[in-house]
């Protein structure tokens, strides 16, 4: 099983970061709009893959990793995306156990890291870092 870790990726790429920043200032709203909905549908897209891998639900444990993906992707958040791409090769790579329980074994080892990376996303989305990049 591929440990979940992509640290030489950033947790939000900087140059989107920095157009946000750019866009607050002249008031162009389009892309915080994106990181709002993103922010907020988070939780519901995180909650959807830990139960497709908590039950087994390899069809669904993809679905929910993929969508992750491209909606960590269409805000930046490269750590993020790159986790669920680990976990997408995870999913397609060859099964050496029953899928009632290797899935639950990826739920546990993605469960910490992805979580945590979430937070630090959302932080870095909501503004924290922008005032360090420079």
């Amino acid at each position: 099983m591929k440990i979940p870790a992509t640290p030489e990726r950033p947790v939000v790429d900087k140059a989107f970061l920095l157009e946000l920043g750019l866009e607050r200032e002249q008031g162009d709203g389009c892309r915080q709009v994106f990181v709002d909905d993103f922010i907020a549908g988070l939780p519901r897209r995180m909650d959807r893959l830990r139960l497709a891998l908590s039950t087994a639900d390899p069809a669904g444990a993809l679905d929910a990793a993929r969508a992750l993906k491209v909606a960590s992707q269409m805000v930046g958040a490269e750590r993020l995306a790159g986790l669920m791409l680990d976990l997408e090769e995870e999913l397609r790579g060859p099964a050496y156990e029953a899928e009632t329980i290797r899935l639950p074994k990826l739920a546990v080892a993605f469960h910490a890291p992805v979580n945590r990376c979430a937070m630090r996303t959302i932080d870095h989305l909501n503004g924290q870092y922008i005032g360090a990049l420079g």
